[in-house]
C-alpha cells in the first residue's frame, strides 16, 4: 500500500486526487444534512412527537459539530489530518447505521449527536487537508472548488432525501450514508493513506486540554442562548445571565490560551489584521446569507402562499450561483489577489439586502425574488474563497487544522445565530402589534406586522454587512 501512495504522490495530479477524495466526504456530509431535514415531518409522523422534539435531531448534530469543530481541528494537527478525517467518516457511518435501526426517537437523536462528532472531524480538516496538499498559488482554486461541491450538496440533499423518503422511509436517508462513507474511507486509504507527515510532537507540544473544555462549553451555551432569546426574550434573567456567564467563559479562553505552552488556538494570531478582520468579514458575510435563506422559505409560503414545490425549486438558482462563482472567484484571486473579491463579494450581498428592505412586499413576484437571492448567494460565493485563502496563506502549516476548522466554525455559528435574530425581528413585531409570538400560522391580518418585521430583517442584514465592508477594505 505504501508503494501506491508513493507513486501516487508522485503524479503531478495528486493533489486533484486528494480534493476527490475530501470532495466524497464533505459532499456525504452536506446532502446528509438536506436530506435529513426534509425526513424530519415522516419523522415526526412515525414517532407520534412533538415538533420541538424532534428538531433536536438537528439542533444536536449541529451544536455537535460546531462544539467539536476547534478541538477536532487541533486534534489533526497533532495525530495527522489524514487520520482524524478517516475516524470521522468511520463514526459518521456507524451512526448513521445506529439511526437506522433506532426504535425511539431519543436513539435518533443520541446517533444524531454521535454522528456530529464525526461530521466535525470530517469538517475541521478536511480543508486543512487541501490546503496542506496545493501550494498557496493555487489555494484560492481549490478552496473554491470545495465551495462548489458544498453548493452542489445543497442542491442534492433535500431534491435525494425527498426521493428516498417517497420510495422507502424515512430510515432510508441514514442508510445511504453508509456505502458512500465507506467507499470514501477506502479512497482515502489509497490515495492518502494512514500516516502522516506534518504531526506536532505531543511530548514538545502538550495538546491543550484546557482550552478545548473550555472553548466547547463556551460554544454549546452562545448557540444555545441565540436558539432560546425568541423563547425568554433579549432582556429576559436567563437571557442575561447566560450572557453574562459566556463573556466570562470567554475571557477565561483567552487567558488560558496565552499561557500554555501550545495553545489549542493561538489568540495573538487575531491581531494580524489580515487574520482577524478576515474572520470578521468572514461571520458576517454568512450571518447574512444565513438570515436570507432561512426567512424566505417562510415567507413565500406563509405570505406568497406558494407551493413547497415551487419554493424549493426557487432556491436552487442561488446554490447553483455558490457552485459555480465559488470556484471561478478562488481561481481569479490566485492570479489577481484576493482583496477585490472581497470587496466585490461583500457588496453584492449588501445590494441585494437593501433592494429587498425596500422593495420586498406582500406580492412579490419570483422575477424579483430570484434575482434577488442569486444575488446574495453569489456575493457569499465570490466572498469566501479569496477571504479563506488570505488566512490561510498567513498561519504555518502546524496551524492549518485548528485554523481551518475556525473557517467552519465561523460558518456554522453565523448561521444559527442569523436565523434567531431574524425570528427574533418577525417576532418582536408580532409582539409590538399585540399579535402574540406564534409564526406557525399566520393569518391575513398578521401579515402587515411579518412584513414590517421583514423589512426591518433585511435592513439589519445590510447595516451588518455594510460592517464587513468596512473590515474588509481596513484588511492590509
Amino acid at each position: 500500500m505504501s508503494s501506491l501512495i508513493d507513486a501516487l504522490r508522485r503524479n503531478k495530479y495528486y493533489k486533484w486526487l486528494v480534493f476527490f477524495s475530501i470532495a466524497i466526504g464533505t459532499f456525504i456530509s452536506v446532502v446528509d444534512h438536506g436530506s435529513v431535514l426534509v425526513a424530519l415531518p415522516v419523522m415526526q409522523t412515525h414517532f407520534g412527537s412533538e415538533l420541538p422534539a424532534v428538531q433536536w435531531v438537528v439542533t444536536g448534530y449541529l451544536l455537535t459539530i460546531s462544539a467539536l469543530l476547534l478541538p477536532m481541528g487541533r486534534l489533526g494537527d497533532y495525530l495527522g489530518k489524514n487520520r482524524i478525517y478517516i475516524l470521522g467518516l468511520l463514526i459518521f457511518a456507524f451512526a448513521s447505521l445506529l439511526a437506522s435501526i433506532s426504535s425511539e426517537l431519543i436513539m435518533v437523536i443520541l446517533s444524531k449527536i454521535l454522528q456530529g462528532s464525526g461530521s466535525a472531524m470530517i469538517q475541521g480538516n478536511a480543508i486543512a487537508m487541501i490546503v496542506s496538499t496545493f501550494p498557496a498559488s493555487e489555494r484560492g482554486k481549490a478552496l473554491g472548488s470545495h465551495l462548489s461541491v458544498v453548493g452542489t450538496g445543497l442542491i442534492t440533499g433535500p431534491a435525494l432525501g425527498g426521493l428516498l423518503v417517497d420510495l422507502f422511509g424515512w430510515k432510508s436517508v441514514f442508510i445511504i450514508n453508509i456505502p458512500v462513507s465507506l467507499i470514501a474511507v477506502l479512497t482515502a486509504i489509497i490515495i492518502m493513506g494512514l500516516r502522516s507527515n506534518d504531526n506536532i510532537d505531543l511530548k514538545d507540544n502538550p495538546f491543550d486540554w484546557k482550552g478545548s473544555i473550555i472553548s466547547t462549553i463556551f460554544l454549546v451555551g452562545i448557540l444555545l442562548l441565540f436558539n432560546r432569546v425568541t423563547e425568554y426574550g433579549w432582556g429576559s434573567v436567563p437571557i442575561l445571565g447566560g450572557a453574562v456567564f459566556l463573556i466570562g467563559l470567554l475571557l477565561l479562553f483567552i487567558y488560558v490560551e496565552t499561557k500554555v505552552a501550545s495553545p489549542m488556538l493561538d489568540v495573538k494570531l487575531f491581531t494580524n489584521p489580515i487574520i482577524g478582520l478576515g474572520f470578521l468579514s468572514s461571520w458576517i458575510s454568512f450571518f447574512g446569507t444565513g438570515g436570507v435563506r432561512f426567512i424566505m422559505p417562510f415567507y413565500m409560503q406563509k405570505i406568497l402562499n406558494l407551493e413547497p414545490l415551487i419554493v424549493g425549486l426557487s432556491m436552487i438558482p442561488p446554490a447553483i450561483c455558490m457552485a459555480v462563482l465559488s470556484p471561478l472567484s478562488g481561481y481569479l484571486s490566485d492570479k489577481f489577489g484576493w482583496k477585490s473579491f472581497t470587496i466585490m463579494g461583500l457588496s453584492l450581498s449588501i445590494v441585494a439586502c437593501l433592494s429587498l428592505s425596500i422593495w420586498v412586499s406582500d406580492a412579490s413576484p419570483l422575477i424579483f425574488l430570484i434575482p434577488m437571492l442569486m444575488l446574495q448567494t453569489a456575493g457569499n460565493g465570490i466572498f469566501n474563497s479569496p477571504n479563506n485563502s488570505s488566512i490561510l496563506n498567513e498561519v504555518d502549516k502546524t496551524k492549518f487544522g485548528v485554523m481551518s476548522a475556525m473557517t467552519q466554525l465561523v460558518r456554522n455559528s453565523a448561521n444559527v445565530i442569523s436565523m434567531s435574530v431574524t425570528t427574533s425581528i418577525i417576532v418582536l413585531s408580532f409582539q409590538m402589534n399585540n399579535l402574540g409570538s406564534n409564526l406557525d400560522n399566520i393569518t391575513p391580518e398578521m401579515s402587515g406586522a411579518f412584513m414590517t418585521g421583514l423589512h426591518a430583517t433585511f435592513f439589519t442584514l445590510f447595516v451588518v454587512l455594510s460592517i464587513g465592508l468596512i473590515a474588509t477594505i481596513f484588511r492590509k
